[in-house]
Order: structure tokens, then C-alpha cells, then sequence
């Protein structure tokens, strides 16, 4: 470890500009836990630049990190020197962004009046919020829009409500987009939205579970941080709170719930892109989910949608252990996975969190499964690297296609067992 720190030094210090120009995305094959402990140290070093886009977790699996261009020959040397094998995911970075920019600017000059939304496109968060008004004036009998709170910045915290109808019913919790630079899962959300709207009384799925529950969407879950990647930053993930005593903006907020807060998976550095808070529901974003499902007391299923790395899972990420329920999300999330595959071929993998991506306190659905939401799981949607955070948004209707299928399984499922 000590010639790890020497390179370290070696590197020096860059600019704290956030810089993609010849940024690149390497993947990083680590063979034993010597060197998970280099990786972990290389991405505590703040001047590096260094952001893990799939954090290391035990030998074996991949972990994916962009490394800025003035860094990057002495990363690669690092890594050589450690015998950590890699390979080029993205060759640069700006490249990518730039064709993202330019699909955002074809798509609003082929757009026609304010009733006409492209869903194979990404869209801004007021774009986004004008449309739910739409969504809400088409369908008044089915859908609404609620407000849970405000965002550390203001911004309204807007939640979709689809109802048939009737006191106490049962509910399902879905959220998208609480790390701000996961685009396909916003979008995302705006297509269920749609489907479900749309083909409610045709499908007979999405009637049947309509008809016994309610379904709560929150599309925008960090809308701060949403807004940013738009503005300044293409690749935030966190909020934007003040962190008192920091220069460092903002928290995770995944890792902010009070289920293992604070545990492995989460740093107590707030320039870490992993940051947990300084206390359990810090994040004005995290307190109003956590105060409406108190609230609503009959929430039967949490569904947090994130990106990328095509995986279902399910508690416990803050320990390794299996949750009681563990068998039934198994075979639930196998029979998920299953149904995904067979729109598009698209494979995932399925598992609890811990044991399947990496071990992560403060998570949404542990704190949902421990405060007693029995059908409590996340979804990282497509893909599995080569495009990562910047997925094409060619990709963003047929990623939403096949969701639905994992996630019209789940619904089914919460319906068809109550307790």
C-alpha cells in the first residue's frame, strides 16, 4: 500500500473543474481482495478525479471507473503496477455527452405544442413536470398529481397517484431518478406513467391491480440534482444540500435512510460520491418519502429504479445475511428477470443487494423491508457498461418495454398476496 500512496503522490493535484474532454471509463477486473483494497483506496484520493461508476465489492466482479484526462496515463500505470487488469469501456467521455446534447436539441426542434411528448427522448425536469399536468388533464379519473414536499432547493417534490378509487386501499411506491445522472430511469418513469394511463380498462394486468390498489410515482425523486445534470454537471449523482464545514456539495441519497446508516458501502467524507449525510433522513428528498409512506400506513411495495448494471434486487444490502422474506423475492425477482428476457433478450442477474452488486448501508429498500414494506426491490436498468450513465436514448423505449414486464410481475404478485 505504501507504493500505491508513492504513485498517488507521483499523479499530483488537478484542477477541481470538472472536466470530460478525453475522460475515459475503464473496467477494472480485480482478482483477489489485495486489490479491492487498492481500488478503494485509489477512489478515496478526492484529487484524482476519480469516480467509481460500479463500486468494488469482492473479487471477481467488474468495477467501472472514469478517470479524468489528465490522470489517466498514471491511473494506467497504477493499475499495471498492481497487476489490475483493464479494458477502455468509453474512449471519451465528451464524445458521448456531445451526441447526447445533439439527440436533446433534434428531438425539441421536431417538437409540434406542448401536448406532443417524445418518449424516446430525455427530457428536462420542467418538461417533465409541464407534461404531468397533461398526463393529469387527459386522465382525471385516474390520475392526479400530489405534492410530498420541497427539495432542499425549493423545488416541488411531485408525485404521481393512479386511482380507481376507494378509502385505505393498499399502495405501491415507485420512485426514479434519486441519483440525478441516471437518465434512463426518469425516463423510464415517464413511459410507465403513460402506459399505465393509457391502458388502463385494455390491459388486463395493470386493470386488475389499478382496480384492488393505488400507485404512487415519483419520476423525479432529486430534482436538484436532476436540474444540475442538466445546467452544470451531466454526471451528478448526489443532492445539492450545503455540507457545513465542506466545500463539498451534496449527499447520496441512497444512502441516507436509517437501515445501516453509516455502514459499509457509505462514506462519512462529503466529497464522496457516496457520502451518507450527517444523520439518517438529512435529505429533505429522503424525509418526505419516508413521512408519506409513515403517513399512508398501507404501503405494500417499494420499487426504487436506478442504473445501470441489469439487476433486480432485493434486501439486505447493509448486511449479508438473508432477510426472512428471502426465498419469495428469489423466486419472485427469478420469474421477473425471466419475463424481462423475453421481450428484447435483455439478460439480468438477480439477488439480494449485499450479495449481488456490493454491500450498501442506507439504502431505500432496506429501510422500506425493515419498516415492515415485505416487497421491497430495486432495479438497475440497462446497461451493462459499454454506454453506462450515457445510455443512448434509442434505448430509452425499449428499456422501458422490458421493465414494465419485471415490473407488472412484481405488481401481480403484491395483489395476488396480501398480508
Amino acid at each position: 500500500m505504501e507504493t500505491l500512496l508513492v504513485f498517488l503522490t507521483l499523479l499530483g493535484v488537478t484542477s477541481s473543474e470538472q472536466l470530460f474532454v478525453g475522460d475515459q471509463v475503464l473496467r477494472v477486473m480485480a482478482r483477489n481482495e489485495e486489490q479491492i483494497t487498492v481500488l478503494r483506496v485509489l477512489g478515496e484520493q478526492e484529487e484524482l478525479q476519480v469516480d467509481f461508476w460500479r463500486r468494488p465489492n469482492t473479487p471477481g466482479h467488474p468495477v467501472d471507473l472514469q478517470v479524468s484526462f489528465p490522470n489517466l496515463q498514471g491511473i494506467k500505470k497504477l493499475l499495471d503496477f498492481h497487476n489490475l487488469s483493464y479494458s477502455i469501456m468509453i474512449e471519451d467521455l465528451q464524445e458521448l455527452l456531445d451526441e447526447e446534447k445533439e439527440s436533446m436539441r433534434r428531438s425539441r426542434r421536431v417538437k409540434r405544442s406542448t401536448r406532443t411528448f417524445d418518449f424516446g427522448s430525455y427530457h428536462t425536469l420542467e418538461e417533465i413536470y409541464d407534461w404531468m399536468d397533461v398526463l393529469v388533464e387527459d386522465h382525471p379519473n385516474l390520475v392526479s398529481k400530489i405534492q410530498i414536499g420541497q427539495s432542499y432547493e425549493n423545488r416541488p417534490l411531485y408525485v404521481l397517484k393512479f386511482s380507481t378509487g376507494g378509502p385505505n386501499r393498499s399502495a405501491i411506491w415507485v420512485d426514479t431518478g434519486i441519483h440525478s445522472r441516471e437518465w434512463i430511469t426518469q425516463a423510464t418513469g415517464v413511459w410507465m406513467a403513460n402506459k399505465m394511463a393509457s391502458e388502463y380498462g385494455q390491459d388486463l394486468s395493470i386493470t386488475a391491480v389499478l382496480d384492488g390498489m393505488d400507485i404512487y410515482l415519483e419520476v423525479i425523486t432529486n430534482p436538484d440534482g436532476y436540474a444540475f445534470t442538466h445546467s452544470s454537471n451531466r454526471l451528478w449523482r448526489k443532492t445539492r444540500s450545503i455540507n457545513p464545514g465542506s466545500r463539498c456539495v451534496g449527499v447520496d441519497p441512497n444512502r441516507n435512510w436509517d437501515a445501516g446508516f453509516g455502514g459499509v458501502g457509505s462514506s462519512s467524507n462529503p466529497c464522496s460520491e457516496t457520502y451518507h449525510g450527517p444523520h439518517p433522513h438529512s435529505e429533505k428528498e429522503v424525509k418526505a418519502i419516508v413521512d408519506f409512506i409513515r403517513a399512508h400506513g398501507n404501503v405494500k411495495c417499494v420499487i426504487s429504479i436506478h442504473s445501470y448494471s441489469q439487476m433486480l434486487l432485493f434486501p439486505y444490502g447493509y448486511r449479508r445475511a438473508p432477510a426472512p422474506d428471502y426465498q419469495e423475492m428469489n423466486e419472485l425477482a427469478k420469474k421477473a428477470v425471466k419475463d424481462l428476457a423475453a421481450v428484447f433478450g435483455t439478460k439480468y442477474t438477480y439477488g439480494s443487494i449485499a450479495n449481488t452488486i456490493y454491500m450498501a448501508g442506507g439504502t431505500a429498500v432496506d429501510w422500506a423491508y425493515d419498516n415492515g414494506v415485505k416487497y421491497s426491490f430495486t432495479l438497475e436498468l440497462r446497461d451493462s457498461g459499454r454506454y453506462g450513465f450515457l445510455l443512448p436514448s434509442s434505448q430509452i423505449v425499449p428499456t422501458a418495454t422490458e421493465t414494465w414486464a419485471a415490473l407488472l410481475d412484481i405488481m401481480v404478485h403484491v395483489l395476488e398476496h396480501p398480508y
